[in-house]
């Protein structure tokens, strides 16, 4: 065993109750052993492309993994989420979920990772979907957030597997559908069908893109909600027989920069969150629609003369675990009668989309302590611990499925998710892969 895997060993069997130095050099040794296959199977993973919106190739995808895990003992279901959003013949929801039985009864570790991926965008040096393979990293979109993850995750679980054939319990491998849009078609629908009942599933590790050596413990709140203003049609040419509902919406933002964007800045949280600009209250303004709907493509006129008597704003207001959703809402409702108050002729609507609360595992969670003790296996050095700026599906496993032990983990650097060129480095991957693959050897552990 080279001296890298001997000392991760030793450190391993010191730091965690139960593991031997012998059984974690296997885990490790395995998953050295695997780099190519996972370079491999990450690159296929991202050739898929499962772009979201509209849902394109969940089908292919879980069809993919299900073959994969089915090879490696797993026993597979494909999901779909019918009638959720987005859901239809054209575009299904489908969810794959994997279980591997152990030799006798004991906890179930579940390793939850979604196959969804933004849009490209512009600005790309390489193929989006080529998983091309340059100085150490692998490119693509989906490479960082998360298909990098979700390959690591199915390499670690293998090893330990080969390591560990006589593990108690259980080992579950999800492929997810929609997290980048909320989740609803994915583990938020497989929640609402026990999939992650306490009873069923005691431990989960998603493996987002937080950093190789940090654990993120939650994320904020969020809240979303459509603005409407009102106005009265008539001709551009005459304004004054009108009244616009832009110049409506413009006195809101007006307020917002006036009063509420400051106020936000006031308030900070306790929670770990990163970076530290999100460790304060945070609004955007999503989109802004005002007057006549943009035009067909290929169409070349001009718009006709008309004060726009409707205006939209969506905005994407994110909270602290010290705030409340009711206050959050009321921040908005006051905004808005002031400048009713002020302002003649402003009427609105008020319309919310979606909210979620924050969410916050305990360090003290088993699944925190036996990750902790894997990185500092791996890495010797202590984990750190973050809160996501941003919610992820920890959320419907935490309100849905009332299932507490879940943390964010796995390799790639939040930063490059939804940008262009993005990509995973390959020893992130493989140490992710070992974090995971010693985090289940403690987890999983036979009972002394």
């Amino acid at each position: 065993m080279p001296l890298k895997q001997v000392r991760t060993a030793r450190r391993m069997a010191a730091g965690m109750h139960g593991v031997q130095a012998k059984e974690a050099g296997d885990v490790t040794a395995r998953v050295d052993a695997a780099r190519d296959d996972l370079v491999a199977l990450t690159q296929d993973l991202i050739r898929i492309p499962t772009l979201n919106p509209p849902g394109d190739c969940y089908r292919d995808i879980c069809d993919y993994l299900a073959a994969r895990l089915k090879r490696s003992g797993f026993a597979v279901e494909l999901l779909r989420a019918e009638g959720t959003p987005g859901d239809s013949d054209r575009y299904p929801r489908w969810n794959v979920v994997a279980r591997r039985e152990g030799r006798r009864p004991g906890p179930c570790v579940h390793f939850n990772s979604h196959t969804d991926v933004v849009e490209t965008g512009k600005g790309w040096t390489v193929d989006p979907f080529g998983g091309e393979e340059k100085d150490g990293r692998i490119y693509g979109r989906g490479a960082c957030d998360m298909k990098g993850g979700l390959a690591a995750s199915i390499v670690a679980a293998e090893a330990f597997i080969a390591a560990c054939p006589d593990y108690p319990g259980a080992i579950e491998i999800s492929g997810t559908a929609d997290e980048e849009t909320g989740g609803y078609g994915g583990v938020s629908w497989l929640a609402e069908k026990g999939y992650f009942d306490p009873a069923r599933v005691q431990h989960v590790i998603i493996p987002e893109p937080l950093n190789k050596d940090r654990i993120c413990l939650g994320h904020r709140g969020v809240w979303w909600a459509e603005i409407e203003t009102h106005g009265r049609i008539a001709h551009g040419s005459m304004p004054f027989l009108g009244d616009c509902a832009v110049r409506h919406m413009g006195a809101v933002v007006q307020e917002m920069e006036a009063s509420l964007f400051p106020a936000l800045a006031t308030r900070t949280t306790a929670m770990p969150v990163v970076p530290d600009g999100a460790r304060h209250s945070t609004m955007n303004i999503n989109s802004f629609h005002g007057g006549q709907a943009e035009p067909e493509p290929g169409y070349t006129g001009f718009p006709s003369a008309c004060v726009p008597d409707s205006a939209r704003m969506i905005v994407d207001r994110r909270y602290l675990i010290e705030e409340n959703a009711e206050d959050v809402r009321q921040d908005v409702v006051d905004l808005l009668e002031r400048v009713k108050a002020a302002r003649a002729g402003f009427s609105y609507d008020l319309r919310e989309l979606w909210q979620v609360s924050p969410t916050m595992t305990d360090r003290d969670a088993p699944v925190v302590r036996s990750v902790a003790r894997a990185i500092e296996a791996v890495f010797d050095r202590p984990a750190s611990y973050v809160v996501s700026p941003g919610t992820y599906d920890q959320k419907h496993i935490d309100r849905i499925g009332r299932l507490k032990d879940c943390i964010a983990y796995g390799p790639g650097i939040l930063d490059l998710a939804h940008q262009p060129d993005e990509y995973v480095g390959i020893d992130d991957m493989m140490e992710s892969a070992k974090v995971m693959a010693l985090a289940l050897c403690d987890l999983l552990k036979p009972a002394e």
